[in-house]
């Protein structure tokens, strides 16, 4: 029999999980750094006579810094002309400071990583890379006899390990830091191993585009979800979206949380000119940073389309730069706390988590899964791995995906773990538990294990950013027990309405 992993690296595991659930919830919605939701000594263990097989995973990109220079340069532009008009308080005067600083972090971030291409805005920060080597050290220390077997059975008889992600940067690099952990760990199975496959219909089919993904032949596998991606796309253009959306900022707690924050930094002349319309500021200006080492320069140019013509606007920016600097504590350690008080960080965070509810999330019963039905391919990518075993086809031991928040959340509601609301009934952040920080944090994952006995019955568990979930309700008929987090797999792609390939 192969020898399970060694208990160091199970005692590692539990390591990791200790230092992750340390992580303090300041309201960061779906910047919130990754914790495991639930101690992996406390996982159920399988039936007598289920061993696992096979597991696998899709899993968001770490932590990151900005996708582009745009709202940071419009606030700091606005922070130029206080400071021009002698309209900053003490403590406005050093956000100006920490937001160049965070831009500087942004420009150069990755800079003499091993493993990033290219420095710059979107990279994973030293945050980010951290989450996926522990994601991988505790699926190790999860599943130590599948490894030990599939390890050892590398050279005779070798099973694969695939890996695929969604051409992104940010997540093809968390998909190779999370390998480069397995292979730390479990150097024998370095044989098997696949090279990363892109594969944008299951990973980033929230923007499919005509010019590169249009498929056409109704008999194409993803001719479906090119065609719901379509209708996404279309939709989160719809007014009626956006009417949805943008129903906080009519709100008096709108004003009021703006004013809160932002007179703790400007003066009120000051703030009192940009509400009444007589000022805007824009991502403008010229910006050159080096490198601490001087071997890399950046020099960059605001766009210009960026605008600032509200207190609502410019607290939200802040908010964003607040949110992204709990993921780049590494890289920019300026403390943007002191910035946004507690309560209004809860407000932000809970008006973010309004409108993804809405654009990302469950939506309403009247848009008919319009929000999630492009990452239907997704689900049932799950269940083809699954349908394989279930017909001894072992070729796979382990599936590992890299994708965004973009088609983790929909793939929660597409797996009937995320309930919509009817249009009437608006979402609420004091009454329904919907949260960017647990539906979708950073390096959020699901994953699925998957046992066989020796009758050759499959069962499967879930793991949803590591806690032990279940399925859809209407699955409960599956569970090997009443209660069980294990379910027959028979019944759960029954459930789901899965139709195995022929």
């Amino acid at each position: 029999m192969p020898q399970p992993l060694p208990l160091s690296s199970i005692a590692l595991a539990l390591t990791l999980y200790a230092s992750s659930a340390l992580a303090v919830d300041g309201h960061y919605q779906t910047k919130t750094p990754y914790s495991p939701q639930q101690d992996p000594a406390t996982y159920a263990a399988p039936p007598a006579g289920f061993q696992p097989i096979f597991t696998q995973l899709v899993a968001r990109h770490g932590a990151r810094g900005l996708t582009r220079m745009k709202g940071d340069a419009a606030l700091y532009t606005m922070w130029q002309q206080a400071a021009a008009q002698d309209g900053l308080t003490p403590l406005g005067r050093a956000l100006g400071p920490d937001i160049l600083a965070l831009m500087r972090a942004n420009a150069l971030l990755g800079y003499g990583v091993a493993g990033i291409e290219s420095p710059g805005y979107g990279n994973l920060s030293q945050t980010g890379i951290e989450e996926h080597r522990q994601l991988a050290a505790r699926l190790l220390a999860r599943l130590p006899a599948l490894f030990a077997q599939v390890g050892q059975d590398a050279v005779t008889a070798p099973r694969q390990l695939v890996t695929i992600h969604s051409g992104v940067d940010r997540a093809r690099d968390s998909a190779r830091f999370f390998t480069q952990s397995l292979l730390e760990h479990a150097p024998a199975v370095q044989p098997i191993l696949q090279a990363d496959g892109v594969n944008r219909f299951l990973l980033y089919a929230h923007k499919l585009a005509p010019q590169t993904d249009r498929v056409t032949d109704p008999a194409h596998p993803y001719y479906a979800t090119y065609h719901a991606s379509q209708a996404y796309q279309r939709y989160i253009r719809t007014k009626g979206l956006h009417a949805l959306m943008d129903s906080p900022a009519r709100l008096p707690a709108a004003a009021m949380h703006a004013r809160h924050v932002l007179e703790r930094l400007f003066a009120p002349a000051f703030l009192d000119q940009l509400e009444r319309g007589g000022a805007s500021y824009a991502d403008t200006g010229n910006y050159t940073f080096t490198s601490d080492d001087g071997k890399l320069t950046r020099s960059m140019k605001g766009s210009g389309k960026t605008f600032i013509r509200s207190l609502n606007a410019a607290a939200t920016q802040l908010y964003a730069l607040y949110a992204i600097a709990a993921g780049m504590r590494h890289e920019a350690p300026a403390d943007f706390s002191r910035y946004m008080p507690a309560e209004d960080a809860r407000y932000y965070a809970a008006v973010a988590d309004h409108e993804d509810f809405y654009e990302k999330g469950p939506a309403t019963t009247e848009s008919a899964g319009v929000t999630w039905r492009f990452a239907l391919a997704l689900r049932e990518d799950f269940f083809s791995e699954v349908d394989a075993l279930a017909k001894g086809d072992l070729r796979h031991a382990a599936k590992l995906r890299f994708t965004h928040a973009e088609m983790i959340i929909p793939l929660a509601s597409a797996m009937g773990l995320q309930q919509p609301l009817p249009a009437s009934d608006s979402y609420s952040y004091d009454a329904n538990p919907w949260r960017g920080q647990t539906v979708a944090p950073l390096a959020a994952n699901m994953q699925w294990d998957v046992y066989r006995n020796g009758e050759g019955q499959l069962i499967v568990r879930l793991l949803y950013n590591e806690k032990e979930t279940p399925f859809q309700p209407s699955c409960d008929s599956a569970r090997i027990a009443p209660g069980s987090v294990f379910y027959d797999y028979a019944g759960l792609k029954a459930c789901y309405g899965h139709v195995a390939a022929q």
